[in-house]
């Protein structure tokens, strides 16, 4: 066979970007973690530094602080104007305390599973989690109210976009299973008058609940019922039961117990909302869904992600109707699936 017949038969090179992308990865995710565990944004919110008094102010090495710097800038979480570093306006709304809109708990808990991410090797083979959940749910204070905080302020951003998929008019007694900060509860027994809230959840997790239960002024709409959702009775009486960032934690047997606890809390017509991080069909998409259910496997002895149409299934073998399947406005990856008890 001839040279150029040898050539005809070569498939075309395959761009590597992607894997090069993926293989890297990590290298802007500490940037963005140390930057925030620092207080970068922080120490740059009254106006611009030279890398050599952000580095005294911060205690950090000039040199160093200064190339650490320039890769904020390359990052897109700051700018360099005449060789002084300021907040990129990203950074400013997202990363700095006092912003209304800060995620900076979101971000430390995020630092807390960065080790964590570099078991998965070690999860894959013994079968087990590389963090025990009771390390953030109670035993470590430090990584308790990090992840309770991170938490409350996911919670403040997809509070504000659940009434757009959820109507609760009407409605005045809530269960709020699992619900961890309470943020939910006291955002939406703030937009339906007459609506109050019970949140069942952890003793560890609660005690950090009250605090930000307290800033928020609720006391008197939402109360704080302290036991574990797999073990406590859920009690009688409510029109509706709210079990938001819970299914990701649980096997599918464990879910389907929990819409059954659910439907004989609530009253006739009373309405279940499950909120959380589904995937697709088949389990494979939308990518950021597919990798949460990575970081619940390393997390959580049960650990998993499902898909929405499986927990609507689930919901209309407990004998709910009128179930659907709705998606928070973007870039939230959240999906609501409810249903009513006839």
């Amino acid at each position: 066979m001839s040279t150029a017949a040898n050539l005809k038969n070569v498939p075309p090179p395959t761009d590597p970007s992607r894997i090069i992308a993926l293989s890297t990865a990590y290298w802007g995710s500490q940037v963005l973690l140390t930057a925030n565990r620092l207080r970068v944004f922080d120490a740059l919110a009254n106006g611009p530094q030279s890398a050599t008094a952000l580095a005294e102010q911060l205690g950090l090495d000039g040199r160093m602080t200064a190339l650490f710097m320039n890769a904020c800038v390359g990052l897109g979480l700051c700018e360099k104007v005449d060789g002084r570093y300021l907040n990129a306006r990203v950074s400013d709304v997202f990363l700095r305390a006092g912003s209304p809109a800060s995620m900076q708990n979101s971000m430390s808990f995020m630092d807390d599973l960065y080790a964590t991410w570099g078991d998965l090797e070690h999860a894959l083979r013994s079968g087990q989690p590389a963090k025990a959940a009771v390390t953030y749910l109670g035993n470590d204070e430090e990584q308790t109210r990090h992840f309770v905080y991170s938490m409350h302020d996911r919670a403040m951003a997809i509070g504000q976009a659940l009434p757009q998929v959820v109507d609760l008019t009407g409605r005045q007694r809530m269960l709020d299973v699992g619900g961890g900060p309470g943020t939910f509860s006291a955002l939406l027994t703030r937009r339906y008058e007459g609506l109050r809230s019970d949140v069942l959840e952890l003793d560890g997790v609660a005690s950090v609940a009250e605090e930000i239960l307290d800033d928020l002024g609720v006391g008197d709409r939402v109360a704080m019922i302290r036991g574990d959702y797999h073990t406590s009775d859920f009690g009688s009486g409510y029109d509706v039961v709210l079990m938001s960032g819970m299914f990701h934690r649980e096997t599918a047997e464990a879910c389907k117990r929990l819409i059954d606890q659910a439907r004989d809390c609530l009253e006739p017509g009373g309405m279940l909302i499950v909120n959380d991080v589904f995937t697709d069909e088949g389990g494979t998409t939308p990518e950021f869904s597919a990798l949460f259910g990575i970081t619940m496997m390393l997390t959580a002895a049960d650990g998993c992600v499902h898909a929405d149409a499986n927990v609507d299934a689930w919901m209309n073998a407990a004998g709910f109707v009128d179930t659907l399947r709705r998606p928070f406005p973007p870039p939230m990856p959240h999906r609501v699936v409810t249903g009513i008890r006839s």
